[in-house]
């Protein structure tokens, strides 16, 4: 493999020490590989008190398979004391990332991606499923377990499965989402489709045999004018660039607490 020459994250820690030996040691861990990292999103508070990074773990392919590959940073200093803190978590996909940077503080508009050359959204459709999942209007999404997979050799796409609990009262009835993220060859788009499932064993029944379309949503969402707005706004850009542990392919998935790959979170 030739060589990665990756622009560093910029975490701007210089001249200040971790709160505890804890931190040190969880932030380490964090970036031990991060010259594997390749930043997609950085904004820092023009106070400095606080930075967030959305980087690619170009090193999440060799690991456990279907490790998540996305890697959120939240790091906060306190000037007086020359110290910092800090929360990370791995991802699956970058909606579910920038969702947890908002959540965290992270003005909406900037965790929008830079404009290095990346996959974008195929289509509208695309778009305003990723909102949904950005936004996570009252918080109805709750992330069960997920599974990426290279299907075969570097440059012939992605498949990224997540499986949701949606706990809005209109999908009572199937409150099982499976959203499926599918990167062309070349890696220039990426498509987002969402199925609807009365219980987790069907989601993994469907995503084993693949016998039939994706079971849509029982009904539309209620309109969300935030929602809407971003979704058109990006349906515009062109393809250059509690709950149950479950099993959506062939190898169980793992838990938050199980997974292999352990993201300290040190808040």
């Amino acid at each position: 493999m030739a060589e990665l020459h990756l622009p560093r994250p910029d975490y701007r820690i210089d001249g200040f020490k971790a709160t505890t030996e804890q931190t040190e040691e969880g932030f380490s861990s964090v970036t031990l590989s991060d010259d594997m990292f390749l930043p997609l999103v950085e904004h820092h508070s023009a106070d400095g008190r606080d930075s967030y990074l959305l980087m690619y773990d170009w090193a999440a392919i060799w690991d456990v398979p279907g490790t998540a590959e996305y890697v959120a940073l939240h790091i906060s200093r306190d000037d007086e004391r020359r110290t910092f803190d800090f929360g990370s978590e791995a991802h699956p996909t970058v909606p579910l990332a920038q969702n947890w940077m908002i959540r965290r503080g992270c003005p909406d508009e900037a965790v929008e991606l830079s404009s290095i050359h990346w996959p974008r959204p195929a289509d509208a459709l695309t778009s305003r499923l990723e909102e949904q999942l950005r936004v996570n209007p009252d918080g109805r999404y709750t992330v069960v377990d997920h599974h990426t997979c290279h299907p075969g050799p570097a440059g012939l796409g992605v498949e990224v499965q997540v499986l949701l609990h949606d706990a809005a009262p209109d999908s009572a009835s199937r409150p099982y989402r499976l959203f499926l993220e599918e990167t062309t060859e070349g890696f220039r788009s990426y498509t987002v489709r969402e199925g609807a499932f009365a219980t987790a064993d069907a989601a993994r029944e469907w995503a084993l045999e693949r016998s039939c379309a994706l079971p849509p949503p029982p009904s539309p969402r209620p309109s969300d004018g935030r929602l809407s707005r971003a979704a058109r706004s990006r349906s515009s850009v062109t393809s250059d660039a509690a709950l149950p542990t479950v099993s959506l392919t062939g190898a169980p998935y793992r838990t938050a607490a199980a997974q292999a790959r352990v993201r300290r979170s040190v808040s």
